[in-house]
């Protein structure tokens, strides 16, 4: 009997390698949605009738943040090819544009933002009592544009050249300052002193993030120029990438629209499963930016089947950790849930105080089934841009969450009074609009990797490209 052997891309040594970059990635990731998991719960103890106002003030700031989030992965990736083939002293002119780019974006973005919030508020529905609230977060949070399209340069550009402890160090150093800064001002501001604490936030770690480039990285030294069209290419692999996290980031912000506008409890309930799949997810955008890294590195070097292995063990890895994830999340539901509300639920007004901790319970046990797709679809894809498939992850994303997403949700979640036909499943109905656009989107992406792996095998023997 021929005995068995480990398949090439799961070696040893490379999943030591991918778990030592993508446990601090990870860390770092999810300290962004630690900071909306704390934020929620200090409301729910100073302020619990207003968690669905800084839920939906995130609605514009949101899909800015998640296009612009994309629209530095250029810095991690052609970054990265570079310091895999030996050239890290010209990673420089790499981090340079990005910066300018995003603080172009940045300006723009929050102008934008700044000037249209009142207006979209009104068209979005909410009732008289809500717009004022809504629009003063929008604003603020609008105001840390800045910190996050630096910040996210800066990390992505440490993380490429293999220095993620650092960025751990200082995202975890956020999450602390995020906490005091709530405790301070939620009591006294509400939902207006989450956007504060949460914009304080991001611009001390993009002032910690240069400081630090500075000192330890070629990234503000001189550099060689570039060969011609590598800007282009920097941005090409950004804006795809752009503009499927806004894809995404949008219409989930558009649901919490959804929930609010079932009820208040219900926004609430909602808000705080998905806050607590946020943070699962950012776990899974560490493993998915480890993974690009690691792609990226052996297409630099030509490395044809190491393209290919790596990619692959990103996955599989995603998957594993996904099923420990969810047995954890769905053992620990009840649990989560009551330390969610944490008995304030019994304040706010007109809510089912015996009601409200069950269903939360049910609801996070069915997610955790839920954020295993989640991973396939984040590994995947940026996989998929590591290696220079740039359209079609941004195609599969516009697909699942605008196109399938958003339509179910409103179709299941209101009666035939509200949406001709709807379903009047109220919040569950939401709920599984994103369920199933979150399968969809996860199955799409690793078949879309595995479809691809021929061409990318010749992409990676040949020049790298942007389709």
């Amino acid at each position: 009997m021929a005995p068995l052997r480990t398949p090439a891309w799961a070696r040893p040594r490379d999943i030591l390698d991918l778990t030592r970059l993508a446990v601090p990635v990870a860390l770092s990731r999810a300290s962004f949605m630690l900071m909306g998991l704390t934020d929620a719960i200090v409301l729910a103890q100073h302020a619990p009738g207003q968690l669905p106002v800084i839920l939906n003030g995130w609605l514009p700031s949101g899909v800015t943040m998640g296009f612009g989030m994309g629209l530095m992965l250029g810095v991690s990736v052609l970054s990265a090819e570079l310091s895999g083939s030996g050239r890290a002293a010209e990673t420089g002119r790499i981090l340079r544009r990005g910066l300018w780019v995003g603080a172009l974006y940045a300006a723009l973005a929050t102008l934008v933002i700044l000037v249209l919030a009142e207006p979209l508020v009104q068209s979005l529905g909410f009732s008289a009592d809500l717009v004022g609230p809504i629009t003063e977060s929008m604003r603020i949070l609008a105001l840390g544009t800045v910190g996050h399209m630096l910040g996210m340069a800066c990390s992505m550009y440490l993380e490429a050249l293999r220095k993620p402890n650092l960025v751990t160090a200082v995202s975890l150093s956020a999450v602390v300052l995020n906490l005091v800064l709530d405790l301070m001002l939620v009591p006294h501001y509400g939902a207006a002193g989450v956007a504060w604490a949460t914009t304080g936030s991001r611009i001390f770690m993009m002032a910690c993030f240069l400081l630090i480039i500075a000192c330890v990285t070629p990234g503000f030294r001189p550099s060689p120029q570039g060969p011609p069209g590598e800007f282009l290419r920097q941005n090409r692999v950004g804006v795809g990438t752009g503009v499927a996290n806004a894809a995404e980031w949008g219409a989930f912000n558009m649901t919490y629209v959804i929930a609010t506008l079932v009820s208040i409890e219900a926004g609430t309930i909602y808000g705080l499963t998905v806050q607590m799949m946020g943070v699962i997810f950012m776990i899974y955008m560490g493993m998915g930016a480890a993974t690009s890294v690691r792609v990226a590195e052996r297409f630099g070097r030509r490395e044809v089947q190491g393209v290919r292995d790596a990619s692959r063990l990103g996955v599989v890895a995603s998957v594993v950790v996904g099923l420990v994830l969810a047995v954890v999340l769905a053992l620990t539901c009840e649990v989560v849930a009551g330390w969610l509300l944490s008995g304030p639920e019994a304040r706010l007004e007109g809510a089912d105080a015996g009601a409200l901790a069950p269903t939360l319970a049910l609801m996070l046990a069915l997610a955790a089934g839920v954020t295993l797709f989640d991973g396939l679809q984040v590994v995947g894809a940026m996989a998929l841009r590591a290696q220079g498939v740039v359209w079609l992850p941004t195609f599969i994303h516009i697909g699942s969450y605008i196109v399938l997403m958003l339509p179910l949700c409103v179709w299941l979640a209101f009666g035939p009074d509200r949406f001709p036909g709807g379903m009047n499943l109220g919040v569950w109905g939401v709920f599984a609009g994103i369920s199933i656009a979150s399968i969809a989107a996860g199955l799409g992406q690793v078949i879309a990797l595995e479809a691809t792996g021929r061409a990318a095998l010749v992409r990676a023997a040949g020049a790298p490209t942007a389709d």
